[in-house]
């Protein structure tokens, strides 16, 4: 009761200080969870690395990715020529594979974080607009989901991209015109959920608006899914731009690309081992990373697996 009281007679500055001070504590806990759980910091520290790989990829490549030198083609790890160590060796191009692996990271992150971004931003509004309203425009927006998911990704993929032309552009949009709806599904159930609770009742009650209800009260309860959903699919589409790449449907050479330089390295893998070798093992640890990264914040901001722990 005391407690009540004194919470009752604080200043708005008090108040105020208060949240601040609540906020850092959460703060504190949340970096404390990170530092405790070894994988997700490993995963952090890869993430980190492969992205600013792909910012520096400029600085950080010691040779041009689509220099051609024919005489030094398939050349393996650690050979030199004229001064110049080929790390990861050459390709059947004679093209550095280190420089190209390096570049192709740029391709796999653009690709990976603008389709979070895009499927994720377009799964959250077309969720909490279903959830909320209900009705048709529930009815409506769940029936092409179910229709976009029973579409094969393959064909819808290769329809596509035959019709328009293979693009980085066109290959995010891709991605995401399909994996909104995992986002989708899971903004909608929470939705349901909360729309009836007593602080929507209340919201309803004063007369808040519709759109302030979503935005100020239904809006920030979904966002922990969605982001335990985005890190988790991170990795996802990676994988998927590496398949379209390797199908030869994706960024068009001579932009290096993971899947690409897999897709080359193929007819040459009992020769030059190497030139599938590296870009397979980037993309695992990449994978990896983000998994990891995933699972940690999913046991963070998950609240059931909170209450375990």
């Amino acid at each position: 009761m005391a407690t009540d009281e004194k919470n009752l007679n604080l200043s708005p500055i008090e108040s105020e200080y208060d949240q601040f001070g609540e906020e850092v504590h959460w703060l504190k806990k949340f970096f404390a969870s990170l530092w405790a759980q070894k994988s997700a910091l490993v995963g952090l520290v890869i993430l980190v690395s492969v992205v600013f790989t792909a910012i520096f990829a400029k600085f950080l490549s010691p040779m041009d990715p689509s220099e051609q030198a024919l005489l030094l083609n398939m050349k393996p790890p650690g050979f030199e020529s004229g001064g110049k160590v080929y790390w990861f060796g050459t390709d059947h191009l004679g093209r550095d594979l280190l420089s190209r692996v390096i570049y192709g990271s740029q391709v796999s992150i653009i690709v990976g974080v603008f389709s979070v971004l895009i499927s994720g931003s377009v799964g959250l509004i077309l969720g909490l607009i279903s959830g909320f309203y209900g009705g048709k425009i529930d009815y409506l927006l769940m029936r092409l989901v179910d229709f976009i998911l029973s579409f094969p990704f393959i064909l819808l993929a290769l329809a596509t991209i035959n019709v328009v032309g293979p693009s980085l552009t066109l290959i995010i949009v891709v991605i995401s015109v399909r994996m909104w709806t995992a986002y989708a599904r899971v903004v909608r159930g929470k939705v349901l959920s909360l729309k009836e609770s007593e602080f929507i009742t209340a919201a309803h009650s004063i007369g808040a608006s519709n759109w302030r209800i979503l935005l100020l009260h239904l809006l920030p309860n979904t966002l922990s899914p969605v982001i335990i959903i985005g890190s988790l699919y991170l990795g996802r589409m990676i994988v998927i731009e590496a398949g379209l790449s390797f199908l030869g449907l994706g960024v068009p050479p001579p932009r290096p690309t993971w899947g690409g330089i897999l897709s080359e390295g193929r007819n040459h893998i009992y020769l030059a081992w190497w030139i599938v070798t590296f870009p397979g093992i980037a993309i695992t640890i990449t994978v990896l990373g983000s998994n990891m990264v995933g699972d940690w914040l999913r046991n963070v901001l998950d609240p059931r697996l909170r209450a375990r722990s």
